[in-house]
C-alpha cells in the first residue's frame, strides 16, 4: 500500500520551519506589511534552516538532498508564516533550481557554491511582463545572438530582490522559444527601476527591469 506519510527527516524539517514561522514570521508580519520592511535578522534566521543549500550537491558545498516534495513542504510552512518573507527567503531558488537542472558544469561551479555559505545571498528571476495579455509562453522580451553574445531587449516587472541580486535569470524569447539567460547586475544596459508599490506583499521588495 502506498504511504502518504512524511519521512522522519521531512517531519523534522516541517516542525523546524513551523517553529520559525510561528515564532518569527507570524509575530512580525503585520508590522512588516505596514512598514514595508522585514525585521533585521529575519531572513538570516530562516536561511539557517538550509533548504537551498540542502538541494545543492555536495560537490558544490551543499548537502545533496534535492527533493521537490521537501521543497514544497518547506515553502508551505514559510508561506503560512508570512508570504512576503517566504518569497524573499526562497527567491534564490529561482536561479539555483534552473542551474541545477539545466545549467552547464561551469555555471554550476561558478554560481552554486555562493548559496552554500552561512549568509543569505540574494538572487532572483525575471519572467513577468507588465501587460494585460502577459503569457509566459509568448514573451515580448527578446534575445538575439550577435558576435558570440546575446542582446536582450524588453521590460520585466515584479522582480523580487532585483536591486540586491548579483545574478538575475532573465527569461526571453529567442526564435519563438523561451530561454533563460543569467544576467549579472552590472551588465551594461541593465536598468533596475525604483521599488514597486504593490497592493499586497508590501514587505517584499520588487522592481522593474
Amino acid at each position: 500500500m502506498i504511504s502518504f506519510s512524511l519521512t522522519e527527516e521531512q517531519q523534522m524539517l516541517v516542525d523546524a520551519v513551523r517553529r520559525y514561522a510561528e515564532r518569527d514570521l507570524r509575530k512580525s508580519l503585520r508590522d512588516a506589511d505596514e512598514s514595508g520592511q522585514l525585521p533585521d535578522g529575519l531572513i538570516s534566521a530562516g536561511w539557517e534552516l538550509g533548504l537551498i543549500p540542502s538541494s545543492i550537491p555536495e560537490t558544490y558545498g551543499g548537502f545533496g538532498e534535492h527533493s521537490a516534495l521537501t521543497g514544497v513542504l518547506f515553502a508551505e510552512e514559510l508561506a503560512w508564516g508570512d508570504l512576503s518573507a517566504a518569497i524573499n527567503l526562497l527567491a534564490p531558488n529561482l536561479l539555483v533550481t534552473p542551474i541545477l537542472e539545466y545549467g552547464t558544469d561551469k555555471q554550476k561551479q561558478d554560481l552554486l557554491p555562493q548559496f552554500c555559505d552561512m549568509e543569505f545571498v540574494p538572487a532572483t528571476a525575471a519572467i513577468i511582463e507588465a501587460r494585460l495579455t502577459f503569457d509566459p509562453h509568448n514573451l515580448q522580451t527578446t534575445a538575439v545572438r550577435q558576435n558570440g553574445q546575446y542582446i536582450l531587449n524588453g521590460q520585466k516587472a515584479y522582480v523580487p530582490l532585483a536591486a540586491d541580486a548579483k545574478q538575475i535569470l532573465v527569461y526571453a524569447n529567442e526564435d519563438e522559444q523561451v530561454q533563460g539567460f543569467i544576467v549579472s547586475n552590472n551588465t551594461p544596459g541593465l536598468t533596475i527601476g525604483p521599488r514597486e508599490k504593490n497592493m499586497g506583499l508590501k514587505a517584499l521588495p520588487t522592481y522593474t527591469l
